[in-house]
């Protein structure tokens, strides 16, 4: 039984051994910056003024009527209020707010809010 053992590799499976571990590693980068939002952590803090009257300063509602936003997904947070500027997702208000905002936005307030810590958190696997 031949056993793979790096130096009875060819030349070019080791070559292409290399370029899979390469390619693995840069994968494993790019998944972990997944949840990253895209948008600017310092212009969603400025933008978040309007916010703050029902969902807080730092995105943690003061009542269980408002969504608590601190610690939210930023990918959550920017299919929210896409939704509602769409119309997809119903609500007067957030409708109203989310109709004056931009892409970039969106993708600022998203970034945030995703960046406070909040009282959220998620269940592990299998629970």
């Amino acid at each position: 039984m031949n056993r793979l053992v790096p130096h009875r590799l060819s030349r070019a499976a080791r070559r292409a051994c290399g370029a899979a571990t390469v390619l693995l590693g840069l994968s494993a980068c790019l998944s972990m910056t997944g949840n990253a939002a895209a948008g600017s952590v310092s212009a969603g803090e400025e933008k978040s003024a309007a916010c703050a009257a029902c969902h807080g300063a730092q995105g943690e509602s003061a009542g269980p009527q408002w969504p608590i936003l601190a610690g939210q997904y930023p990918s959550y947070l920017e299919h929210a209020l896409k939704s509602y500027r769409s119309g997809s997702r119903q609500n007067a208000i957030m409708q109203g707010f989310a109709a004056q905002l931009s892409d970039e936005d969106i993708e600022d307030l998203a970034a945030w809010f995703a960046s406070r810590p909040g009282p959220l958190q998620t269940a592990p696997r299998g629970y």
